[in-house]
């Protein structure tokens, strides 16, 4: 009887903490590409990159990450996508540095270069998505990264 009482507290905890670290005050996690680069394997119609990303975690609970999946659109087409097990965890008020592969997603990049060559485009919309998996305990967490990449020259001498 004594075990199941500890049990159940234990499990109790754990709901407990779980919920606590999504309460109103808990951020999102920060990501940031930092590198982007074929990967020195790549052969072949499919090249494979390497993407570098850092993620920023601005909470006081550390991030257990067990698994990403990820996916980079332009103009609302994707073009790369992939999904790795091998994450660090992210400590409280802390980041970590690491590297992902994607590969190309070739429908997605045929639109886009259709698209491109029907018009003049002054600037191209992208998106990094990634959906971070915390965990049992814990919900799958959504991030997305986006802006805008330039692509006239705006300087006139």
């Amino acid at each position: 009887m004594k075990f199941c009482k500890k049990l159940l507290l234990l499990v109790l905890m754990a709901l407990t903490t779980a919920c606590a670290s999504w309460s109103p005050s808990y951020e999102k996690p920060q990501v940031n590409i930092t590198s982007f680069s074929f990967a020195p394997e790549s052969n072949g119609l499919a090249p494979r990159f390497i993407i570098g990303l850092q993620i920023i975690n601005p909470n006081r609970n550390a991030l257990p990450l067990k698994g990403m999946s990820y996916s980079v659109e332009v103009e609302n087409n994707r073009v790369l996508s992939g999904a790795t097990p091998d994450l660090p965890r992210v400590p409280g008020y802390g980041m970590a540095d690491f590297t992902i592969e994607a590969s190309p997603d070739l429908l997605g990049s045929a639109r886009l270069i259709n698209r491109l060559l029907a018009g003049q485009n002054q600037s191209l919309e992208y998106s990094f998505k990634a959906k971070l998996d915390m965990g049992r305990l814990m919900p799958y967490m959504n991030i997305e990264e986006s802006g805008r990449f330039n692509l006239s020259n705006t300087t006139q001498n």
